[in-house]
């Protein structure tokens, strides 16, 4: 008898067990979770932006790195920002990585950490810049200085404390893992935070303005005074106001929609929104190289001996300062 029902015990247990592998392969909800995970065409995009920006900076960071002849405040500042986007770059690579492959709470908390540091450190170099530009007209005659150079190496220290610090802000605590209705539109940054930040941007973009203000006033007062070289200077004054107002243009058109959808929007917009804004806020990373970097002649003639050995006969080089645009 016992021998008959542990048989029968047997061919159930045999039974079931093919029954389940059955159900395994053949049930459609099994099925379903076993397929590859879908990707984003807009995480594609950010990541290919990141890969673009990583690459761009990285020439600049080398370019200034080997050559000893730029050394200068304003090429301090221009590396600080390269390698600020160089970051940014690198942190939406990471985050494509980190979404698809390692995704858990502690790593979600040091990507956006990451994301928020670089971009918040490119915006205030940018801000920088623009403090070195109004300086070197206005204090003409000591900002070739050795005061300058400390003031300059200063300021960059200055923003960097201040973005590892914003960065660490996630991780130590300040996020929305545990109370899903405080979420901004970047999860896991807090409504409030990201509000934070965009009204911050939007004081640092004034900023900007009032300062890019004062230059043209300044260049124009400059254009006004040397009547030997009147025309000439009306041209190149005429010529760095248009350049002034592209670079605020592009800055603006880059930050302005993500900063207002920020402060407006919450986690239950639709997150088409959401990348539609933070693509065009990214790309600012991409111009920027473009912008502070590749258009210096000092910069361009390294590139040239790099890559060429040699600089090109119509090649011309003229003395630079930080405050041409």
């Amino acid at each position: 008898m016992n021998d008959n029902q542990l048989q029968n015990t047997s061919s159930l247990s045999t039974a079931d067990t093919w029954n389940l592998l059955d159900v395994r392969n053949s049930s459609p909800v099994r099925t379903a979770e076993l397929r590859p995970l879908s990707v984003s065409p807009w995480d594609i995009a950010l990541c290919v932006t990141g890969t673009l920006i990583s690459c761009e900076n990285a020439i600049v960071i080398a370019i200034l790195f080997y050559t000893p002849t730029l050394r200068a405040p304003m090429f301090i500042l221009i590396g600080s920002l390269a390698f600020a986007d160089l970051l940014a770059g690198l942190s939406l690579i990471l985050n494509f990585v980190f979404i698809y492959m390692l995704n858990s709470e502690f790593v979600t908390l040091i990507s956006v950490g990451l994301l928020i540091a670089a971009f918040s450190a490119s915006v205030l170099n940018i801000l920088a810049i623009t403090v070195d530009r109004y300086l070197s007209l206005y204090n003409a005659l000591t900002y070739h200085t050795e005061r300058m150079v400390t003031f300059t190496y200063v300021m960059v220290v200055l923003i960097w404390l201040v973005c590892i610090i914003l960065g660490l802000l996630p991780v130590l605590g300040w996020n929305c893992l545990r109370d899903e209705a405080s979420c901004s539109i970047c999860r896991p940054v807090t409504k409030n935070n990201a509000v934070v930040l965009a009204v911050t941007f939007l004081l640092v973009f004034a900023l900007m303005m009032q300062l890019y203000l004062q230059i043209c006033k300044i260049a124009f007062r400059h254009a006004q005074q040397i009547a030997v070289q009147h025309q000439f200077m009306a041209i190149s004054t005429t010529k760095g106001v248009s350049t002034l107002s592209v670079i605020l243009c592009t800055f603006a058109a880059c930050w302005m929609p993500f900063a207002m959808y920020s402060i407006v929007a919450d986690s239950s917009y639709p997150m088409i929104y959401t990348y539609a804004t933070v693509l065009p806020a990214t790309c600012n990373s991409v111009i920027n190289p473009i912008i502070y970097a590749y258009r210096n002649p000092d910069i361009q003639k390294s590139l040239w001996l790099a890559c060429c050995g040699c600089v090109p006969s119509n090649f011309s080089l003229r003395p630079r300062t930080s405050s041409d645009v």
